[in-house]
């Protein structure tokens, strides 16, 4: 009775909300980009083609995961997310070339069969070039892998089942319809009122058909005319009559359904026809200057390359300031402090220091609960410094919605009351994904311990005056108070005694030894026999301790060692066998590059004791670590890239042309990053390495697109001017919905989105320079590099454009 149970620890709370937060993102992702691609192509039949893969490829990720054995979380579910913008790809650039086909007047079998064949080889290398660039994820070790290895390898199944699926179901569906879209920009999408008759046409027939699929009369006479009077026998007769109502219900249902799909389909026109006639126009004017620019283009090679290469060299001034940090702090609307106060300090003494921050924090606004515990237990697995009763800790969790700034508002109002308490050091901590070390650690190194304590006290105060770090904190802290025993071993043998012996009966004598053992029920106490009282004794005490008892002259303990007070280190560390004093601190403000540099410059500009060395390590050093990992695994990417378009190219020169798209989305993400105040971290370097698997895509279908001009025999500028007004089309729709797909990640809100916002910022950077770079520089280096001759027998063409 009177016992409350209160949470005051929930994190399931948080994981819901994050989850939640990535499948909303990955939901509207998805329906954005499926209607950028109804905006394109006008259709709600064509657009319901390449929109199945979405849910197709994701029931079926959902399925591999499963086999994987991997989780629900932000990480997989935001690699969906990631690749929700990307499933569709592959099916526009069928179906554009299945349209083109039917536009020319094949039927539907055939232009579906032609058409993939056309773009099969370069949907199936763009593909290809994202499993490369994400599949070496997977084995990416450090802090990067252990946070990447689920994105990794759902963005990698993401892109395998979107391909088979624009392969295998996207023809099918657009041989089944057999009634394709014209995807053309004519004379009737130059004003508005057409585009609304049409629209309010297709309702109407829409609505027709609906009270036509109701009138079932006609088909229970004509079924119920074949059924009593067709041929065979009565039996026959009675069963058809039976299941005509069967018969006609579901007739019923199918034509129903037909016929409600097409007034939803007519409704979502005239919703969507302003949106579709906006991008008509705006497609349309692209189209018609697109060729005249392209051809300007290749008549002023040099002037463009030039112009491109200064844009890049322009693009490492923004590079240069940019923060870093290993990974971006999550906001959980909760934080703690570890408190500490001199050791040896009693437990009423901590709680009473607890209790007084503790009442600090609950006064603060927006504080909803403060939870401490004061004293720790001298666990053998425990840090000596964070154990003991001079230890505490305090947990405050904000009312909820809070953000980073709510979080840094109250930790820096609960910090300055702090300082007003003498003798109390603090830390404050935020939930992490993964554990990781202090942002700030100084490794002092040296063999003399005392020289260690004065550095690390002088390096301590020198950063404390900088005001650019906060939570500083010595491992060189003294430790408990204690007794020391130091013997005498010229007077001990004097008196006939070993020191050995005397130590022995110091520690049965403080310690006790056990006499026997008491049994209650199946547990067995120790009883223990000792002369002192640990709790009460004094240093006299132990002082006259006698060392040989059952003698006939007693020896007290300070006959034969010197018996004094003092304090003990807490932990002595060593490094590469030398002792090492580490100074551990937070960045007060600023990024953790920031931080890291602000030490070494401070330390650099001391005299440190002779012997001391330093270095500084810390998050930094994990940050180096995982940057030098994910740099290696770029490089690797891009060669894995180029191996697959060679592969699928058979040439050296063309995979050598794509791969320029890489720098080209380079100039985009750094811009990106720099223009929403980004920090370079582990998140924006998966971003850019998913960047160099998605920009190159586009670059393969245009690539791709001239080879096949060319060797229907068209001079190499006419086939590229031809090729780009041909892939135009697809090029954009894919681009814009990637964008739009990430759109809701890089809005940055809800749980978890600092985790999921630097990717989105640097795809979608990237995605914007280098599409419209792409359709530009690409055609100009082709032009440039692309030195052979192709004669073949010339197609019409219609056929091409």
């Amino acid at each position: 009775a009177g016992t409350e149970i209160r949470y005051v620890y929930d994190q399931s709370k948080f994981i819901s909300s994050a989850v939640g937060e990535v499948s909303d993102a990955a939901i509207f992702g998805g329906l954005l980009s499926v209607f950028v691609l109804y905006f394109f192509l006008r259709d709600a039949r064509a657009t319901l083609v390449a929109g199945v893969v979405i849910p197709v490829s994701v029931i079926g990720i959902f399925v591999l995961m499963h086999f994987f054995k991997l989780s629900l979380n932000i990480m997989s579910l935001g690699g969906i997310a990631l690749s929700v913008g990307t499933l569709i790809d592959n099916s526009v650039v069928i179906l554009e070339a299945i349209a083109r086909r039917r536009e020319a007047g094949a039927n539907a079998v055939e232009s579906a069969r032609e058409g993939t064949k056309e773009v099969a080889m370069a949907v199936t290398a763009s593909t290809l070039t994202s499993v490369a660039v994400f599949f070496p994820l997977v084995f990416v070790s450090g802090v990067a892998g252990q946070l990447f290895r689920d994105q990794a390898l759902t963005v990698t199944i993401a892109h395998l089942l979107s391909l088979i699926s624009a392969l295998t179901l996207v023809p099918m569906l657009a041989a089944w319809r057999g009634d394709m879209a014209h995807y053309n920009t004519s004379a009737n999408n130059e004003a508005l009122r057409p585009e609304l008759q049409l629209r309010l046409h297709a309702l109407r027939q829409a609505l027709r058909s609906v009270v036509a699929a109701c009138n079932v009369g006609g088909v229970l006479r004509r079924d119920s005319a074949a059924g009593l009077l067709g041929k065979g026998g009565l039996p026959r007769r009675v069963g058809a009559a039976l299941l005509l109502p069967l018969r006609a219900l579901m007739y019923l249902l199918v034509r129903l359904g037909r016929a409600l799909g097409s007034v939803i389909a007519a409704l979502l026109g005239l919703i969507c026809a302003p949106f579709v006639f906006a991008t008509q126009r705006a497609f349309g004017a692209i189209e018609r200057r697109y060729p005249a620019l392209l051809r300007r283009a290749l008549q002023h090679r040099g002037s463009l390359l030039t112009i491109a290469a200064a844009v890049f060299a322009i693009t490492l001034l923004p590079l240069s300031r940019l923060g870093t940090e290993l990974i971006p702090q999550l906001s959980q609307g909760e934080f703690s402090v570890k408190l500490r106060l001199p050791a040896g300090a009693p437990l009423e003494s901590t709680d009473r220091a607890v209790r007084a921050v503790q009442r600090m924090a609950a006064q603060l606004p927006n504080v909803e609960r403060a939870y401490s515990v004061s004293g720790s237990g001298n666990r053998l697995d425990a840090n000596p410094v964070d154990s003991g009763e001079n230890v505490g800790e305090i947990n405050v969790t904000l009312h909820q919605p809070a953000g980073a700034r709510d979080e840094a508002a109250a930790m820096t109002a609960l910090r300055k009351q702090m300082d007003g308490l003498p003798g109390l050091q603090y830390e404050f901590k935020r939930p992490a994904l993964v554990s990781l070390s202090t942002p700030v650690e100084v490794i002092l190194s040296g063999y003399e311990l005392d020289r260690l304590a004065a550095a690390a006290a002088l390096v301590k105060q020198r950063m404390a005056a900088s005001g650019q770090f906060t939570d500083l904190r010595s491992s060189i802290e003294g430790g408990h108070p204690e007794i020391q025993i130091v013997f005498d071993q010229e007077r001990a043998a004097h008196l006939g005694l070993t020191v050995r012996d005397i130590a022995d009966r110091v520690v049965s004598s403080v310690r006790g030894d056990v006499a026997t053992r008491y049994r209650w029920r199946d547990k067995k106490i120790d009883v223990l026999v000792r002369s002192v009282d640990t709790r009460n004794a004094s240093i006299e005490e132990v002082r006259n301790l006698v060392v040989n008892p059952g003698s006939d002259r007693p020896v007290t303990l300070s006959a034969v060692a010197d018996v004094r007070l003092a304090n003990g280190p807490a932990e002595i560390r060593r490094a590469n066998q030398e002792r090492v004093a580490i100074l551990s601190a937070s960045a007060a403000s600023g990024d953790l590059g920031e931080a890291t540099a602000a030490a070494r410059n401070i330390i650099g500009s001391m005299e440190l004791p002779a012997g001391v060395a330093y270095s500084v390590s810390g998050q930094s050093e994990e940050m180096q670590q995982s940057f030098n990992s994910l740099l290696f695994a770029f490089g690797l990417a891009v060669f894995l890239v180029y191996l697959v378009m060679a592969s699928q190219f058979e040439s050296l020169l063309h995979p050598f042309v794509i791969l320029f798209t890489v720098p080209m989305g380079l100039i985009g993400a750094v811009w990106a990053l720099f223009i929403t105040g980004t920090t370079i971290n582990a998140v924006a370097f998966i971003g850019l390495i998913l960047l160099a698997g998605i920009v190159v895509n586009n670059a393969i279908v245009l690539v791709d697109a001239i080879n096949k001009a060319r060797e229907r025999g068209l001079d190499k500028i006419e086939a590229i001017v031809i090729a780009g007004r041909t892939r135009l089309r697809p090029i954009l729709i894919t681009s814009i919905s990637t964008i739009l797909g990430l759109v809701p990640m890089a809005w940055g809100i809800g749980e978890g989105a600092e985790i999921r916002r630097p990717m989105a910022i640097t795809v979608i950077g990237g995605m914007l320079v280098a599409t419209f770079l792409t359709l530009i520089v690409i055609p100009v280096l082709y032009s440039l590099l692309d030195r052979r001759q192709r004669v073949a027998a010339a197609e019409p063409l219609e056929q091409l454009a």
